[in-house]
């Protein structure tokens, strides 16, 4: 089913609308409840195992663990490629926090890559020297925005510095590049299914990906204390992080959905490149509009605050996808290395995401892009 949403604008425009979003499933998801219900089993039993194969089958083949949220993914990642304190993982610091979160968690360190100045995706150019001057044996690559990294030029890099590749996709479901989709370049692949993402589950949930069984056994282990028989913890950095059934449920009950939500996401992200015209607002370049998702349409503009605020005057929403660089971050100071990173600071200060969910009608994506085009600072 396609989001054709049409009618007048019901008030505040915001960045994400979840319950008209819920709708092409909703049926389907009170059967996955229900079934949940009578079956009187709620966590690691028949319903993760379905969705974690009907997730592998969607990514095209390989190996799944359904896991408590996305941060998790990339803990119990990191944890199982045997990487802890002394080593050095590079990653960006323009996404959130949640890799690094993942690093320190597993008493690794953190150190960070500069990013391309229009997409915010790693610079390839960089990252060589980087990881060899820091020693790293790890790359987390974060697929921004919906948008993909070049992960051709990353992989020959990491490669040639030795590095284990794991990819975080919390916001690229569905993305793909020359065929393959996200989540299945490096060695793990790692997903959160919070309530916001492009394939969202109606509470917290998340998942690891691998070709390599082994890797994912490992993980299978991790996320239940290390278990290699029940109550015999055998494996070093288990934690609970299970994927309950009713996640993993309705989270199957969402995913026939996704290639038409996606395409949604496309179709809105076309018609903003295409009629938002401000000297003010710096758009995207987007040359591979068809393999990107849109998780979320940023904009710049060095007038962002004023920008936030003619959208707000006139009910729409906007946010910041992120303000705050992970070096900057005041409760990781001390813990991870000063940067001096320009391109990632100056995002931080101009970066501003529009409303691009797909339950948007076409009356409301009319009203931003008019609203854009008439800002004036």
């Amino acid at each position: 089913m396609l989001f054709t949403l049409s009618g007048s604008i019901p008030g505040v425009i915001t960045m994400n609308n979840l319950k008209r979003e819920l709708e092409p499933s909703r049926p389907a998801l009170h059967a996955a409840l229900t079934r949940v219900l009578e079956s009187g089993w709620f966590a690691l039993g028949r319903e993760v195992e379905a969705f974690e194969q009907a997730f592998s089958e969607f990514l095209g083949g390989g190996h799944v663990a359904g896991v408590g949220n996305g941060t998790d993914a990339l803990e119990l990642a990191l944890r199982a490629l045997e990487l802890g304190p002394g080593d050095t993982v590079v990653t960006a610091a323009n996404a959130g926090g949640y890799a690094t979160t993942a690093i320190l968690a597993c008493g690794a360190q953190p150190v960070y890559a500069e990013v391309d100045a229009d997409s915010g995706l790693l610079d390839p150019e960089r990252l060589l020297p980087l990881a060899r001057k820091s020693g790293a044996r790890a790359l987390i690559i974060t697929h921004l925005y919906g948008r993909m990294a070049p992960m051709r030029a990353l992989m020959d890099q990491a490669r040639e510095a030795d590095l284990l590749i794991v990819e975080d996709c919390a916001q690229a479901h569905g993305a793909s590049l020359e065929g393959n989709p996200a989540g299945t370049w490096g060695d793990l692949g790692c997903f959160s299914f919070y309530p916001t993402k492009n394939l969202g589950a109606l509470g917290d949930g998340g998942a690891v990906f691998a070709r390599n069984q082994a890797l994912i056994e490992r993980v299978h282990a991790l996320r239940q204390y290390g278990w290699t028989d029940k109550y015999t913890n055998s494996m070093p950095g288990g934690r609970n992080s299970r994927l309950d059934e009713i996640q993993a449920a309705c989270l199957r009950a969402r995913l026939p959905h996704l290639p038409a939500a996606n395409l949604r996401r496309r179709r809105i992200a076309r018609r903003y490149l295409e009629q938002i015209d401000n000297k003010w607002i710096s758009l995207p370049d987007r040359p591979d509009i068809d393999a990107d998702v849109f998780h979320l349409f940023p904009v710049t503009s060095t007038r962002r605050q004023a920008l936030a605020d003619h959208l707000a005057s006139s009910d729409i929403q906007s946010a910041v996808h992120y303000p705050c660089p992970d070096y900057a971050q005041p409760a990781w100071r001390g813990l991870v290395p000063d940067h001096a990173l320009p391109v990632t600071d100056q995002r931080a200060r101009e970066i501003l995401s529009l409303p691009c969910h797909p339950a948007l009608s076409e009356q409301e994506i009319d009203h931003v892009i008019a609203t854009c085009n008439r800002f004036q600072p």
